[in-house]
């Protein structure tokens, strides 16, 4: 009796195990999706003026294609931009160190392979390529090899073209505006169904406009379509190189001392009254591609010339108009510079230097720009004040604040003029420096437009085994039964056979 007990126990043994096992496996069990890890994207905007460093993450898993982009974190490179290294070899790559540094620390040390790195040059490389092609291409180099040196996964330091620059901008207002994707009360990124709006960015050297349109676009170089959240978006897109604020104001000196002669002296109606500067012919005014046109056939680049101030709106207005030319357009309508442009039409967001801009008129007025009189009415206010006050004011540096009356009238006659806002339009301007957490500018929009590259990684279950060994132990367990059965039933009849030897 004993003997059969000692058989029997494992074979019981084995049926419970197997019928556990078969009730642990199949019991309903909630199947959750774990959260996948962080993507990071570097992208260095190297602009006319300075080099910014922006860390962008993203889940692994996409929507349509294209990853949930966030601001990550951000760095201002010090000193000027990449281009005013030339002629300095190893300037350019010695500047972005401390910001790559920090880039290291910023993302976590497993995803460095992985973390895309790019640098995208503007309007500052596009005049050096212009004035000294192998010298753009040296200080691209240099930057390169630097970039290179760096344990995350380098693209490409390129230089985009102007209308990549108006892309790019356009795709990241309307990503923090949610105007592609929103997170829903559902838990998931759902397309919100939204109107898009235009973007306006006015930098150092160039400013752009992008916006959809209905209206034929009558010059096929201002299209251009981007694939995002698996929809596809055709865009009119317009670069002025040239017209961003710091080639502007040198164009504005050169105008002013080449109309009055090249003299010791010469008045400035943009300048508050009795403020007065030096400037260097050669360094100050004539030595950038963008003054070229106005430079005259003998003069000499170390000479000092005082610039004063008169503080003459009307004046001001006048000469900065003349710096447009709104004559001999080749198609049905033009900004300027015959240049094509559609209707403007919808909301807007103008960033950059446009908001640094609208700010001063804020702080110095408390005029809101809700119509083209009330914007006429500001500046006209502005260009009256002294020195004195635009800095008691504002707080800022006399630097800065001297050029506000010509800042101000040049972006009245870019968007009145230009881009022929009006009494219904203007008011859908908003100016803005951040959105949803991030600057505003190309650089989101690129990272964006650059995700859909990026394989996207699939989202895990959390179960008690994954699917196929699941199914694999659940067919062992089954399997069991049988062999315990046929165990206990040979058990059973060895049994009964020596019984009936007995």
């Amino acid at each position: 009796m004993a003997l059969r007990c000692c058989r029997t126990i494992p074979a019981l043994g084995l049926l419970l195990l197997a019928i556990v096992g078969i009730l642990l496996v199949v019991l309903p069990a909630r199947e959750m999706e774990t959260p996948p890890e962080n993507t990071y994207g570097i992208v260095l905007d190297a602009g006319s003026s300075r080099t910014t460093m922006y860390i962008y993450k993203w889940p692994t898993d996409k929507l349509n294609g294209t990853g949930i982009v966030t601001q990550h974190s951000e760095c201002i490179v010090a000193g000027r931009g990449i281009s005013s290294y030339a002629g300095l070899p190893g300037g350019a790559a010695k500047s972005l160190e401390s910001c790559l540094e920090r880039a290291v620390k910023d993302i976590p040390k497993a995803r460095h392979h992985q973390t895309s790195l790019r640098l995208g040059a503007t309007a500052g490389m596009r005049l050096l390529k212009q004035v000294n092609a192998t010298e753009s291409q040296r200080v691209l180099q240099e930057v390169e090899n630097k970039l290179r040196s760096y344990p995350f996964n380098f693209k490409e330091a390129a230089i985009l073209s102007g209308q990549q620059e108006a892309a790019y901008g356009w795709v990241t207002v309307n990503y923090l505006l949610e105007n592609f994707v929103k997170y829903g009360f559902v838990g998931r990124w759902l397309n919100p169904g939204r109107e898009r709006i235009g973007a306006l960015d006015l930098g150092g050297a160039s400013t752009q406009i992008a916006f959809e349109t209905s209206e034929t676009v009558e010059n096929e170089d201002n299209v251009m379509e981007l694939l995002l959240y698996g929809q596809t978006y055709r865009l009119y897109t317009q670069s002025f190189l040239c017209y961003g604020q710091d080639q502007f104001l040198r164009r504005l000196l050169a105008h002013l001392i080449t109309t009055a002669g090249v003299t010791s002296q010469v008045a400035h109606p943009c300048y508050p009254q009795q403020f007065n500067t030096s400037v260097l012919l050669g360094k100050d005014v004539f030595d950038s591609p963008c003054t070229q046109s106005y430079r005259p056939a003998h003069f000499d680049p170390q000479m000092h010339v005082s610039v004063v101030g008169t503080g003459d709106y009307q004046s001001c207005l006048d000469n900065i108009t003349k710096l447009f030319s709104f004559d001999n357009c080749p198609y049905s309508k033009c900004s300027f510079d015959g240049i094509f442009q559609p209707n403007v039409s919808g909301r807007f967001m103008a960033f950059s230097a446009f908001f640094l801009n609208h700010n001063y008129i804020d702080l110095l007025t408390n005029i809101p720009v809700t119509s083209p009189s009330r914007l006429k009415e500001a500046i006209r206010l502005m260009c009256n004040m002294t020195m004195s006050e635009l800095t008691q004011k504002t707080k800022a540096k006399v630097k800065y604040v001297k050029n506000i009356c010509a800042v101000s009238n040049f972006v009245q006659v870019l968007l009145l003029q230009g881009y022929s806002f009006d009494e219904h339009s203007l008011p859908s301007i908003s100016f803005q420096k951040t959105a949803g957490g991030a600057s505003v500018g190309w650089a989101l929009g690129y990272m964006l437009s650059l995700s859909s590259l990026v394989p996207a990684e699939r989202l895990g279950l959390m179960k008690a085994l994954p699917p196929g060994p699941w199914a694999g132990i659940l067919f062992l367990f089954i399997a069991l039964i049988p062999v315990a059965m046929v165990y206990l039933l040979m058990i059973y009849r060895n049994t009964r056979t020596q019984e009936g030897m007995v």
